[in-house]
């Protein structure tokens, strides 16, 4: 009887495992083959998108270069070359290294032409180049590096890479720690399954390890939403197996290897860990070492608490954790972990706007959109070579970083001032833009548009801003034009003369006509005027009347042709449009300072050199427009007044911050903050201001200056540009000395010269006589002693020039006198008549300041 009743308990228990297996089975069928035409149609797609990649310019190596066989191996590693008789060859390119030489092999996907050089070296620098006849190259260059890959729609960013190019290490670390028995059991471990459905029943939210195989983190990743259900558990599995029905191991651990979230850099998501090893260590995924790739691995279980960048203790611990994961499994031994944990975590310098070059990629992006379609060139895995130097950019980066905290220090004492005063007005922080141009070429080799692109992703490098004084080099470049085509200025008075850097102008208070009836009543800093100055003195001191007036003389619309000309597209003919009144982006004002940069020849600014195919085949190559725009002769002579600024004017803080290479520039201030200068090879633009077109309260010199010296001594110290040359006059032009009290030529008997150019013929023909100069010695000057020296008298052949009145000249003939400014020694003791004895004696100064600070004007319209 009993063995009947068992035998019916186990009959009726054996239908109902039957019955539950058939409704599981029944279930697992149904979504089984519900997702399994889920899972085609996604797979029918690439898996991922085929973003276009974005390479920064070749580097051109060139005899005497200071570079290394080290260097240069580098280079061409992260670039994608492997090393020539190891392994597969790249289809990039190979090279071989020796101790004082390296061959490059340039493969079929290069993008250069496949020609090989042999680079020697000697002393730490370059010594020659070979081509592959055994001729020898004057410059080669590198393969460009891959700067990043666009990102997709969800601004997710990949560098995608095969199972074969990941280290061996990275695939033991992440089996180690994620999933140990992956290349053994067939998508589920059914142990870790049971464990975390026996916790789960229970409620224990505490369990949380084991569960999930790779292959089911790949199916959650694609298919399934990260809520911690049973039902999406279940899922999973049934998405897991189709999965490994489809796929090899090794191709579902590339996949996962490309997709697993690593983190995030700005606003952008780092999936996979060919992406990660360039955001964390700068590395291509092939170079990582043990700890590096223990790191990477750990990264998974969290990668926003365990971020490097953040909180370094949190990821070394969690990194030391997979090394002791990887012995456990056998794949390294106790030794080799315990020096990896050794090993301090070494993170890339710099925040994503260093390598990447955030708003650069933006504008490129624009580019392409407008050249090639909206998305489409995103869709095609499109090679796009551009004109940035990932060095220089660093550069840029870094002068930004450290000199906007200095600005940031003024911004908030200005700000204690006020409360202090009762203003409870909000502090508010400044932005920036720096762009780097090659003078010659046009190329934007870096570019920043702001202070932090996670933060705001803006970009401030082509944003409409009042220009400031760093317009006022137009003014006088339109008066040596004038000049240059045979014409004189003429001033108020009727008086006529070829312009030169001595024509006297008057800064003085002055209210100018213009359109008609309408008036401009400008000021100059602190309400500050010099009277009679020359022009050299006049840009030297950013003085706003001397310039309008100058303006005035050349006739506005004159000078308003040739700004839209050099590309400053806003300018209109009105006395304020000679003080910067009208915008322009900072990108427009690199563009605009090729004119005095490029011997006169306007070149626009370009990003985009090369379109290519994956496969490297050309689809459109870029060539900038140039456009001749100032005589050589007239970009000269402005640029050596510029040299003054920077030498001896308003920009002397460029020069106090200890940068010595030659150089030409004009300080800016509007409600903003500007810096325009340049070197012999190098181009930059600064500018400081607020969003919301507040006042910055803050010079020029103060604010932007600084921010362009301290990257331009970042810059010179980089091969490719420490070459800096001084600036070579053109034909037609001469050279001379002058004395500085009389502008006269100087002899031997002056205290005081310097150099000044002129067009050839118009220079000074007469020596200063000294018997009507300051002939005092040291001691008569400090204490006012012995009979003060009269005023100069004009250059023989020369007009007095008195201040124009309201009414503008009669035509826009130009002209000004060449009569000599008053003695400098007097107009610096005049300035100075306030400092105390000490300050005399041992020549203490106030700062020069940019004298168009809080008197920016409005424009004016101009009458059509």
């Amino acid at each position: 009887m009993q063995s009947l009743f068992t035998r019916k308990v186990l009959l009726v228990a054996g239908a109902a495992v039957a019955f539950c297996f058939l409704v599981f089975a029944s279930i697992f069928g149904f979504f089984y083959f519900k997702y399994q035409h889920i899972v085609d149609d996604r797979l029918e797609k690439p898996l991922f998108a085929n973003t276009a990649k974005i390479y920064a310019a070749p580097t051109e190596l060139r005899p005497g270069q200071k570079y290394t066989v080290r260097f240069i191996a580098q280079q061409l590693r992260d670039a994608g070359y492997s090393i020539d008789g190891e392994g597969k060859a790249s289809s990039l390119g190979t090279y071989s290294a020796g101790a004082e030489s390296i061959t490059i092999h340039p493969g079929p996907q290069s993008f250069h032409a496949p020609d090989a050089a042999t680079v020697t070296f000697d002393k730490g620098a370059i010594s020659q180049i070979t081509g592959t006849n055994g001729q020898q190259l004057e410059a080669y260059e590198l393969e460009p590096l891959l700067v990043t890959d666009l990102s997709d729609q969800s601004r997710t960013k990949r560098r995608l890479v095969t199972y074969d190019e990941l280290p061996k290490t990275v695939v033991q670390a992440v089996t180690s720690i994620e999933d140990r028995r992956f290349f053994e059991h067939g998508g589920v471990d059914y142990y870790s399954i049971v464990g975390w459905t026996w916790h789960d029943l229970r409620g224990d939210r505490r369990y949380s390890g084991g569960a999930s195989t790779l292959t089911m983190q790949l199916a959650k990743m694609f298919f399934l939403t990260p809520e911690r259900t049973f039902k999406r558990k279940f899922l999973q599995i049934v998405i897991t197996f189709q999965l490994e029905h489809r796929f090899s191991k090794q191709k579902i651990f590339e996949i996962y290897a490309n997709q697993v979230p690593l983190g995030q850099r700005g606003s952008f998501s780092i999936n996979g860990f060919g992406e990660a090893a360039q955001a964390y260590f700068g590395k291509d995924v092939r170079q990582l070492n043990l700890p590096e790739c223990a790191l990477l691995a750990g990264l998974i279980q969290s990668p926003s608490r365990l971020n490097p960048y953040r909180h370094v203790e949190r990821a070394t611990i969690r990194r030391n954790v997979v090394l002791d994961a990887m012995v456990e499994t056998g794949s390294i031994t106790k030794e080799q972990a315990e020096e990896a944990k050794a090993t301090p975590v070494k993170l890339a310098p710099g925040a994503v706007d260093a390598g990447e070059a955030p708003y650069f990629v933006d504008l490129v992006r624009e580019q392409l959109a407008q050249r090639l379609g909206d998305s489409d060139y995103n869709q095609e895995g499109l090679r796009i070579y551009t004109s940035l130097d990932p060095d220089l950019q660093r550069a840029a980066t870094e002068a930004v970083a450290e000199q906007m905290k200095n600005v940031d220090v003024q911004v908030e004492r200005l700000h204690a001032r006020r409360v202090k005063a009762g203003d409870d007005t909000p502090i508010v922080y400044p932005q920036v833009s720096l762009i780097a141009l090659n003078p010659h070429t046009g190329e934007v080799l870096a570019l920043v548009g702001g202070r932090d692109y996670g933060a705001s992703q803006f970009n401030h490098a082509v944003s409409h801003r009042p220009t400031g004084s760093i317009f006022k080099p137009f003014v006088y470049a339109a008066a040596f034009n004038t000049s240059l085509a045979g014409a004189q200025l003429t001033n108020s008075d009727g008086a006529s003369a070829t312009f030169t850097p001595v024509t006297i102008l008057n800064d003085e208070q002055t209210t100018f006509t213009f359109a008609g009836n309408q008036t401009y009543s400008p000021k100059d800093f602190e309400g500050k005027y010099f009277g009679q100055v020359t022009a050299r003195e006049a840009l030297e001191r950013s003085l706003n009347n001397a310039t309008i007036s100058l303006a005035e003389m050349v006739g506005y619309n004159n000078v308003a042709s040739l700004a839209r000309e050099a590309g400053i597209t806003s300018a209109r003919g009105t006395p304020a449009m000679a003080i910067g009144a009208y915008d322009a982006t900072p990108l427009q004002m690199a563009g605009a300072y090729t004119v005095f940069a490029n011997n006169g020849v306007k070149i626009d600014p370009w990003m985009v050199s090369s379109v290519r195919s994956p496969n490297g085949d050309p689809i459109s190559d870029y060539t900038p427009a140039t456009k001749p725009v100032l005589d050589p002769r007239a970009a000269f002579l402005t640029t050596a007044l510029m040299e003054d600024v920077i030498n001896h004017g308003t920009a002397e803080v460029v020069r106090a911050a200890g940068f010595r290479a030659p150089a030409a520039g004009k300080t800016g201030t509007s409600h903003d903050a500007w810096f325009a200068g340049f070197t012999s090879n190098l181009i930059c633009i600064v500018w400081v201001g607020n969003d919301d077109y507040t006042d910055i309260k803050i010079e020029g010199a103060h604010a932007a200056a600084p921010i362009w010296a301290a990257f331009m001594k970042k810059a010179v110290e980089l091969p490719q540009y420490s070459d800096t040359k001084d600036f070579v006059p053109p034909e037609g032009l001469v050279q001379v000395k002058l004395d500085k009290a009389t502008n006269l030529l100087a002899d031997a008997s002056c205290t005081e010269d310097y150099t000044a150019t002129f067009l050839e013929g118009t220079q000074p023909t007469d020596t200063c006589d000294h018997a009507s100069g300051d002939q005092r010695n040291i001691f008569q000057r400090i204490f006012g002693l012995g009979e003060k020296p009269a005023n100069p008298g004009p250059v023989p052949g020369g007009a007095a020039a008195s201040a124009p009145t309201s009414q503008p000249p009669a035509a826009a003939t130009p002209a000004t006198p060449q009569q000599p400014a008053q003695s400098v020694l007097q107009q610096e003791y005049q300035k100075e008549k306030k400092r105390g004895f000490f300050s005399r004696i041992f020549g203490g100064k106030k700062d020069k300041q940019d004298p168009d600070e809080t008197q920016q004007p409005q424009p004016q319209a101009q009458p059509q």
